[in-house]
């Protein structure tokens, strides 16, 4: 199964909320060909919720609640970036600004 490429993925990604009005910035660049994402949704309020990008069973892209089902303290968050960073150079990381938490991904979100 191809893959599409983590920057095509990126600019769909950006191009989609800036047609909604949604102000998303990318933090942290990764590799262009397989790296893998972290979207931050920052509520705006001192809380947020980071999804990480992963691969199903069957090898399809979906989305895991990596920060847990309910939002966390925003410092938090920072923290689990971090640590993701630490680990994993090739990461991407955006940033969201979801304070009416109305923001879905296009794939599937477990």
């Amino acid at each position: 199964m191809e893959r599409v490429k983590s920057g095509l993925r990126i600019q769909a990604l950006l191009w989609r909320l800036d047609c909604q009005a949604v102000a998303a910035v990318v933090r942290k660049k990764g590799d262009a060909d397989s790296g893998s994402i972290l979207l931050k949704l920052s509520y705006l309020d001192g809380t947020a919720s980071v999804l990480s990008q992963v691969q199903d069973g069957g090898g399809e892209s979906v989305w895991m609640r990596a920060t847990g089902p309910e939002p966390v303290a925003e410092e938090k968050a920072e923290t689990y970036i971090a640590r993701s960073l630490k680990i994993d150079s090739d990461l991407w990381v955006v940033e969201i600004e979801d304070p009416k938490r109305q923001f879905r991904p296009d794939e599937k979100l477990l």
